[in-house]
């Protein structure tokens, strides 16, 4: 076995492949980019080593840099995780005439599946079903739009180079092709170095599933059953889950054959997925399958396959590659229970779903457990989501008996999620794994566009419990910090000292301001012990709080009470209230509001944008400009394309008009909220 490790990769797979080498005893090496100098990686590492700035360009897909680390390091074999090099065959033949150990499958397998035309030639060889679409090696606009006319619209355009929904798009009409073609050549480019583009047969109401496949080097090649990855958004995958939902024995025993099947033909060795679409049958159940790709490494969803049996899949790839045989046959290999993963992402999707990078301000995760996982890739309070990459910032993943039970067991997780700084997604994923159709199993990738208007429901304003939540958490604080200063005065028992309400022959009352999407809002505070009457805009209640929470005197965010015991009109819900500057996050029943504490002198200060300045609404690079100084525009036509964690997203006009100045030129960095594009509107 290997004694030291290169774990050429960051973030959460680089800390999951750091504690299976804790545990089997090999030393583990971190590479890091300048904004990764404080990482969660880099200090769980046995050693690091910086290796260029924050562009993964200069840094992470650096093979020279990455494999002279390793020598000097004294590594044997180099682990590349997913994503960045995990499937480039030239990094395999780099680590070879290295003489390293590539931790993956031989680079004529990368390449047989890296190119998804080579691939689909291949599978059809082999007996495996594909889509029928156009694989060839002609690209220009004329062929390929030829393609999409004799396949049928609706058709799929996909990086022939890549996978994880990078470069991909659908064209439901002739009128839509040449942006999207445009588009998604730009973003394959982008990510894969390679503009090169397939064009298939759109499946209707599809569902995502795969294969987790293994071989080693003496030619045996093993499933570990099926996992559904329907539940996506943008091609991006939300919640995975194994077994499928409504697959039976006989229909597995198919779709496991075909992926072993399509391992053998590239003589597979290491962890491999093999990737179908699915089409979806009567209730959901799954039909007729058709191979979509194979990636030639773990995935990110790999811990619900090894909750289900039993395994650690890294441990297994340590073994396969230091030339072990796989540690168990096929027969061996058993499914028990059911788990369900879940991606926390520094996301916002009330606004599009845009990348949220920044600071996290507070972080607090579930509590794990034999059931409850988390593989995290930040350490917590105070860690960076740098805007160069994937804003993952865990995995949370349930196991359990049955399926409704993990359902269950992994919403209940997600409703203990607590982070300020950062949006998250926590709460939308919450509303998912609540919604009828997924609790019923009934998923397939348009479950989250069919269903957007229920997960994300538009204005809401925060309901009374919790503006009651609110001003409980500011009137703990006060009560906290009063017992703070009259702890360090002459008298510390002086009832002057006390924050609780207390007045000579009468009771204390208070008006709280608080902000609530835009508006202010008024909760007069009357205290009544053993309590407080609060007259919220949809009635009073009466409050009550429990034992004192803590409170730090310090500009940090402060977790006020982390399940603040309260009553409110004899009802007891749990909370948690942060506040962090002069906004407080309640969390409450899976949801996160944001609640800002009404600064009169801040209000006046406050002042409107340059008129008509479309700005950037994350960190990112200017992927394209679309328009021209002194263009006339449509409402709604795209002027600008930022590209930011890998994503692009295209900024429109907001209403017709002329684009009087154009501040960036495409390759440009920018900051979030810099003015890109200033359009004059329209006058009547």
């Amino acid at each position: 076995m290997f004694r030291k490790v290169l774990i050429a990769n960051r973030g959460e797979i680089a800390c999951r492949i750091i504690r299976t080498a804790k545990r089997m005893g090999i030393r583990s090496v971190a590479v890091y980019s300048e904004a990764d100098r404080d990482a969660l990686h880099v200090r769980e590492a046995d050693e690091a080593y910086h290796i260029g700035p924050a562009a993964a360009t200069e840094s992470y897909l650096k093979i020279e840099a990455i494999v002279s680390v390793a020598k000097e390091a004294g590594a044997e074999a180099i682990h590349p995780g997913y994503g960045f090099l995990a499937e480039n065959a030239d990094f395999a033949e780099a680590c070879a005439a290295a003489g390293l150990v590539f931790i993956g499958p031989p680079a004529t397998a990368i390449r047989a599946m890296g190119d998804k035309a080579a691939a689909k030639a291949i599978m059809e060889k082999a007996g495996v079903p594909v889509v029928p679409g156009y694989h060839g090696k002609t690209q220009d606009r004329a062929t390929l739009l030829k393609a999409a006319e004799r396949i049928g619209f609706p058709v799929l355009l996909k990086a022939a180079a890549g996978g994880g929904g990078k470069g991909m798009r659908i064209v439901r009409r002739e009128a839509e092709f040449e942006d999207a073609l445009a588009g998604a050549k730009r973003e394959s480019k982008a990510a894969f170095g390679d503009d090169r583009m397939l064009v298939e047969k759109l499946i209707q109401r599809p569902r995502h599933i795969e294969v987790q496949v293994f071989g080693d080097g003496l030619g045996n090649i093993v499933h570990l059953f099926e996992r559904d990855c329907s539940v996506q958004r943008r091609h991006q995958k939300v919640i995975e889950e194994a077994p499928a939902p409504g697959v039976d024995d006989g229909w597995r025993a198919g779709i496991c054959g075909a992926a072993v099947a399509a391992a053998r033909a590239v003589d597979y060795v290491g962890a491999g997925t093999v990737e179908f679409i699915v089409e979806s049958g009567p209730q959901g159940r799954p039909g007729d399958f058709f191979f979509m790709e194979m990636n030639t490494r773990l995935q990110v969803e790999h811990p619900v396959t090894e909750m289900i049996t039993g395994t650690d899949l890294v441990e297994w790839q340590f073994r396969v590659a230091a030339g072990e045989p796989l540690p168990m046959a096929q027969e061996d290999i058993r499914m028990t229970g059911h788990a369900v993963e879940a991606r926390l992402y520094a996301e916002d999707p009330a606004n599009g779903f845009l990348p949220s990078p920044g600071r996290v301000s507070f972080m607090g995760l579930p509590k794990k457990d034999a059931r409850v996982r988390v593989d995290q890739g930040i350490a917590g309070s105070g860690s960076a989501i740098p805007a160069e990459y994937d804003p993952m910032i865990a995995k949370i993943i349930a196991w359990r008996g049955d399926r409704d039970e993990t359902v269950s067991s992994l919403k209940a997780a997600m409703d203990e999620v607590r982070i300020t700084g950062v949006t998250t997604n926590a709460s939308f994923l919450s509303r998912v794994l609540a919604h009828p159709a997924f609790r019923a199993g009934g998923v397939d990738t348009g479950l989250l566009d069919r269903s957007m208007d229920e997960l994300l429901p538009a204005g809401r304003s925060a309901p009374s419990d919790v503006l009651a939540l609110a001003c409980l958490g500011l009137l703990r604080q006060q009560q906290a910090d009063a017992a703070q200063t009259a702890a360090l005065s002459r008298d510390p028992w002086s009832p002057w000292a006390r924050a609780d309400g207390w007045r000579l022959n009468d009771f204390g009352q208070a008006v709280l301001r608080l902000i609530d999407g835009g508006g202010v809002v008024d909760i007069p505070c009357r205290f009544e012990p053993p309590g407080y009457r609060l007259a919220l805009p949809e009635g009073t209640v009466v409050a009550q709080l429990g034992s004192a929470g803590s409170w730090h005197d310090d500009d940090e965010p402060v977790l006020i009470d982390e399940a603040m015991r309260v009553q409110l009109d004899g009802l007891a819900p749990a909370a948690s209230v942060i506040r962090d500057g002069d906004t407080l996050h309640v969390f409450h029943e899976g949801g996160h509001w944001r609640l800002g504490i009404h600064d009169p002198l801040a209000a006046a200060e406050a002042h409107e944008g340059a008129s008509g300045g479309l700005t950037a609404p994350m960190p990112g690079r200017i992927a394209a400009v679309q328009v021209k100084k002194g263009q006339t525009v449509a409402a709604g036509q795209p002027l600008i394309v930022v590209e930011a964690m890998k994503m692009e997203h295209t900024i429109p006009a907001p209403a017709a008009g002329t684009v009087s100045e154009i501040r960036f030129k495409a390759g440009d960095q920018v900051r979030e909220g810099e003015v890109l594009v200033v359009v004059e509107e329209e006058t009547v």
